[in-house]
């Protein structure tokens, strides 16, 4: 037999798969002479080459191992200005030898499994099976678990899935592959009897059938990564209970509500809620990954934050979320559902709050427009009792260490809800301060003892909070140029205000006259003392609360704050072009060593 190319009349010899087992129609792979004119075999999966013998060398291909040789057909390769093919002869005490490429693209010996050749996956990285002769036919999606595995059942789907149009000319090769390049997908199956056709599923089951008898591969976790998983949810514990039928969610968070229970959702249960992660479902993307609006069967809406793969926040951070939140208890803490860990998927369940963040608002110049004074003085209020919660009033103490604009969402009365506690640290009774090589939480509302030392403490939120409290009543960021003379963060502009008198000046415009000027000026006062450089000058929040609350109180003179930015341009080296670029506290940072 020949494997090869005629010069003069075109012919091509060359092997090519059938579609399936059952059906003896051309399929998706051919075995012939590389048409690059080297020596050398190549495999062709729907025209793009998938695999490759390797050169042709002192009687062996390569890519193909020594031992494949061992009592099979010995390989020649002719080539002339007429023709170049390989061919193979057989030994005579090998009475019958027979090649065939399967609908798998495998290559064979008929009446031995033994596959001479070696196998490719579908989607294969670059490099992977390189010495196999193996070539990056594509890249795996962002969504997709490089270990992603299948495993077939025999029954039915209890859902309708999608039809490619070119169903029968799919093989089932062909149909896994439309499966890991959809996202979304979770099963496929073909859909003729004789193996051909492809249909694949976004959600759904396999259920057993004594009538209908379809062989159906769905995604199953990779074993290490499943047992990661099981070791998480061993970890949780009482933490989390099976979420079975969601649509009794509002029941079951009644019931969460009695124990301190959070559920464990189905990805079927999260991905029907978000219409398989549509992109209109999308509320926005953080740093850890993106988040959908989702509804359940029984209309309760939901926000779902799915960690993308490439998250910085890990099993961790994620453990450290449900567990630290199914324990926390109050209205301005957003309520944590549920959580789904299933198939490498790490995703989290919350309320859902309809006006976004804080900074949403906060820093759009039509939007400030919405928040008047009593709606800033309700959400300064909210946050500050939120945190005297964390610090003190909850079975744990709680360092939340990524205070800022873009982790407070607000309900449908503008209610403030501190969230992400992916980041939080807790303290026991006896313990105030705590130090780490690891700094996590964002520019610009970081304590300089934090940000330089790793030192963190009860206090830490507190500096945060203060300049939250600055931003809130000026809506502007703390680290933008504030002044037309000297590139001052937000917090070295309050202070030189302070220091001549006028404080006043820091208030956004927008607040119009009828703003109460002394309780603006008080919470300027109290932001400023939240901010001093010394720890030990900070007030708790326990005082926070009681400075907002009785107005009779005498509060002591500010000191200078921290990361105070008081040189002129000339005097900084720094151009005022540059600083206006210069604004940092969008970004969480999940690493920086510590100085």
């Amino acid at each position: 037999m020949k494997l090869g190319i005629n010069f003069k009349t075109g012919h091509t010899w060359s092997l090519t798969s059938w579609r399936s087992e059952n059906s003896p129609a051309s399929g998706s792979f051919t075995l012939g002479l590389d048409p690059n004119s080297t020596s050398q075999l190549v495999i062709l999966w729907q025209g793009d080459i998938y695999w490759t013998s390797g050169p042709w060398h002192n009687g062996h291909f390569e890519y193909v191992s020594r031992f494949a040789y061992d009592f099979k057909p010995n390989f020649r390769y002719f080539s002339d200005e007429n023709e170049k093919y390989f061919i193979y002869s057989v030994d005579k005490s090998i009475t019958y030898s027979r090649y065939k490429i399967s609908p798998r693209g495998v290559i064979r010996e008929v009446g031995n499994s033994f596959a001479p050749f070696g196998a490719c996956s579908v989607a294969l990285e670059a490099g992977d099976e390189r010495k196999a002769g193996c070539t990056k036919k594509k890249l795996l999606p962002e969504c997709r678990d490089p270990n992603i595995q299948f495993v077939i059942d025999t029954g039915y789907m209890d859902r309708a899935g999608f039809k490619f149009p070119e169903n029968d000319n799919l093989s089932s090769f062909d149909c896994e592959d439309k499966c890991i390049s959809n996202c979304s997908c979770v099963a496929y199956s073909s859909v003729n009897n004789d193996g051909t056709g492809c249909e694949i599923w976004s959600q759904g089951s396999v259920l057993p059938s004594y009538m209908i008898q379809r062989k159906i591969a769905h995604v199953v976790p990779h074993k290490e990564e499943n047992k990661r998983q099981q070791e998480l949810l061993f970890e949780l514990g009482a933490a989390t209970k099976p979420f079975v039928k969601y649509s009794n969610v509002k029941k079951l968070e009644k019931d969460r509500k009695k124990s301190n229970e959070l559920q464990l959702f189905s990805f079927r249960s999260t991905a029907t809620a978000t219409n398989n992660f549509s992109i209109e479902n999308k509320l926005g993307e953080g740093g850890f990954g993106p988040v959908y609006k989702g509804k359940l069967l029984d209309e309760q809406e939901i926000a779902i934050k799915r960690l993308s793969r490439s998250s910085g926040q890990g099993l961790t951070e994620f453990k450290n979320e449900i567990i630290l939140i199914a324990k926390l208890q109050h209205n301005n803490l957003v309520r944590l559902l549920g959580c789904c860990i299933e198939g490498g998927e790490k995703i989290l369940i919350y309320e859902y709050l309809p006006n976004k963040s804080l900074d949403f608002f906060l820093f759009d110049p039509n939007k400030k427009y919405l928040l008047d004074w009593k709606k800033r003085y309700n959400i300064i209020e909210g946050i500050a009792q939120g945190l005297l919660y964390l610090h003190k009033y909850s079975r744990l103490r709680v360092v939340h260490r990524d205070l800022k604009a873009s982790n407070i969402l607000l309900d449908n009365d503008m209610n403030p809800k501190i969230s992400d506690f992916g980041m939080a640290r807790i303290f026991g009774r006896n313990e105030f301060e705590a130090n780490t090589n690891k700094i996590v939480g964002t520019y610009g509302y970081m304590s300089p003892e934090y940000a330089m030392e790793g030192i963190f403490s009860t206090k830490s939120d507190v500096f945060s909070f203060g300049v939250l409290l600055l931003e809130i009543v000026s809506c502007k960021k703390n680290y933008s140029n504030h002044h037309h003379e000297r590139p001052l963060n937000l917090i070295g502009y309050a202070w030189e205000l302070w220091k001549e008198g006028r404080a006043l000046e820091l208030m956004d415009q927008t607040l119009g006259d009828l703003c109460p000027n002394d309780v603006v000026l008080r919470c300027i006062h109290v932001g400023l003392l939240c901010v001093q450089e010394n720890p030990m000058d900070r007030p708790t929040m326990s005082d926070v609360v009681s400075m907002f609350t009785n107005e009779i109180l005498q509060l002591s003179e500010p000191r200078q704050p921290a990361f105070f930015i008081g040189r002129s341009p000339v005097e900084s080296g720094i151009s005022r072009n540059k600083s206006e670029n210069c604004s940092l506290n969008n970004a969480s940072i999940s690493v920086m060593q510590a100085r």
